[in-house]
């Protein structure tokens, strides 16, 4: 499983839910429009200026910006396109072109500018995002939300080397034996054989530091003297980034569900192991006070099905295959994201003790966000490319694969499988190029959110502690749930005070605990 990965696809279930239920939360596909093929219809011009007040800014052009020329698009929203170097270190060589969507502020005389959100990922495409993404009122009324699918995802210059994805989540991602090695180390190869043929000039110029920068170039063209970001998950370490490099052209940063960039990658995939390992504990309390329908005590139950899938697959008469060790690891983490999905995985798990897989697959294929067609979006292969750039790797799969075994054995389960998702970061090309924290000494950078959930599996609560101290004008906001992320959700605490931070500045007291 990619623990860090999916925010914005999680995200999108949960909503649907809560629109259901309270009519304030965050992205769901079941309300956004089709946004894979924008049909742009009528021509408009570049950003307003509206009027100015002690919180309302005027748009600007800003020296040397490109100007952006909108499109009206998917039922309401806006499009256009920015082009942007590939490599910063020669601006005036091959170019990127970068697609953003925005959805213009409902109460134009007091727009106060942009405000810039990415989901998370790496993979995760922003302009969908934006477009199923119920927001705080007065942040729609008074903002400009915007989206920009960073390089190589979605509508930006995507990857597409993703012809062996199902066969490398197939796999058994625990190694029992010679075989099991050999296959898996023999699938990761060939994935990344294909990209790594395919995108050999690219792939060095997509990691986050080079994300940061084509941000800053999306704040000019938008015209925003200051930069008002939003990032979840991944989104973090862009802003982290961001702020790191462009310190003095932060307005406001909100950071949720926090990256910390300064581990190592088996440092992160361990920690990850560990969050993942108490959401899956806290899961499996539950079921044992609630009965979740299992005949036997939850852990039984999931060992149950885990011995099952390792002797011989799971039919699943629904799907186009059983679900093998591979898929019961991938049902297992993408449940575990969320809290609203601890119900499908109990009725999964329950039907894969009796011999029927179909639910399990049908969690795998969530996670991996397979069309009914079979076919995958664009996501996993941009997701490898920016994670093996990112952090420091070994560069024997031997050392990643013993890895795993060792923090298997500490966090059952879940622990072998996650680490070895990482094994295409060992055969990927190139050398890593490991991002750094943002100083302590920065000067000129105002207060960052940064906003951590207790039971966060994916990004666990301590890197939030950890991040939040490291950036000298962190404010640090703990959630105490469970789950991947929560602004937008619609929990009065968190929405509330981070909306008054970005609409007025006025940022949440520094260790805010929202029950």
């Amino acid at each position: 499983m990619k623990a860090a990965a999916r925010t914005h696809r999680l995200r999108a279930t949960v909503a649907a839910g809560l629109l259901v239920l309270s009519a304030c939360s965050t992205s769901g596909n079941a309300v956004a429009p089709t946004t894979n093929n924008p049909r742009p219809t009528t021509s408009t011009t570049t950003q307003p200026a509206t009027t100015s007040s002690s919180t309302t800014t005027t748009s600007t052009t800003i020296p040397g910006a490109q100007k952006l020329a909108w499109t009206d698009c998917d039922d309401g929203f806006q499009c256009a396109s920015l082009e942007v170097p590939v490599d910063y270190a020669k601006p005036a060589g091959k170019r990127l072109t970068l697609a953003l969507t925005r959805r213009p502020a409902t109460n134009s005389s007091r727009r106060i500018g942009s405000l810039v959100m990415n989901p998370g990922g790496p993979g995760g495409s922003a302009t969908d995002f934006i477009e199923g993404t119920p927001l705080p009122s007065e942040l729609t009324q008074r903002f400009d939300i915007v989206g920009f699918d960073p390089r190589g995802v979605g509508r930006s210059n995507p990857l597409d080397c993703r012809t062996h994805l199902q066969e490398v989540y197939d796999a058994d991602p625990t190694m029992e034996d010679d075989a099991d090695r050999a296959t898996f180390l023999k699938v990761s190869k060939a994935f990344v054989s294909e990209c790594a043929k395919k995108y050999t000039a690219l792939l060095p110029f997509l990691g986050t530091v080079n994300v940061a920068r084509d941000m800053d170039q999306v704040r000019a063209a938008l015209g925003d003297e200051k930069l008002t970001y939003v990032g979840y998950s991944y989104g973090t370490s862009i802003g982290q980034q961001y702020a790191r490099l462009f310190p003095t052209k932060v307005r406001a940063m909100v950071l949720d569900g926090v990256v910390d960039s300064s581990l190592t990658g088996l440092q992160g995939a361990t920690l990850q192991a560990k969050g993942f390992t108490q959401a899956l504990n806290n899961f499996m309390a539950q079921c044992d006070r609630t009965g979740c329908g299992f005949n036997a005590a939850a852990n039984e139950v999931i060992d149950q099905v885990f011995a099952a899938a390792e002797k011989a697959p799971i039919p699943a008469r629904r799907s186009d295959r059983p679900a093998g060790p591979g898929a019961v690891s991938l049902a297992l983490g993408h449940a575990l994201y969320s809290e609203s999905l601890w119900p499908e995985l109990a009725r999964a798990l329950s039907q894969g003790a009796k011999g029927n897989g179909n639910g399990l697959v049908q969690l795998a294929d969530g996670y991996l966000q397979r069309n009914p067609d079979g076919t995958y979006p664009n996501g996993f292969e941009i997701y490898f490319a920016v994670s093996c750039l990112d952090s420091a790797w070994p560069k024997d799969p031997k050392v990643v694969l013993d890895t795993a075994r060792f923090v298997g054995a500490v966090y059952p389960r879940v622990g072998e499988a996650l680490v070895n998702d990482y094994v295409r970061c060992a055969l990927w090309p190139g050398k890593p190029q490991p991002l750094k924290p943002v100083d302590k000494t920065v000067k000129g950078l105002p207060p960052v959110v940064v906003i951590s959930t207790t039971g966060d599996p994916a990004t666990p609560y301590e890197s939030g502690l950890k991040v939040a101290a490291q950036i000298p004008t962190g404010v640090l906001v703990t959630n105490k749930g469970e789950g991947h992320t929560v602004f937008g959700l619609g929990k009065p605490c968190i929405d509330d005070s981070v909306t008054r931070y970005l609409v007025d500045l006025t940022p949440p007291k520094n260790g805010l605990v929202c029950e």
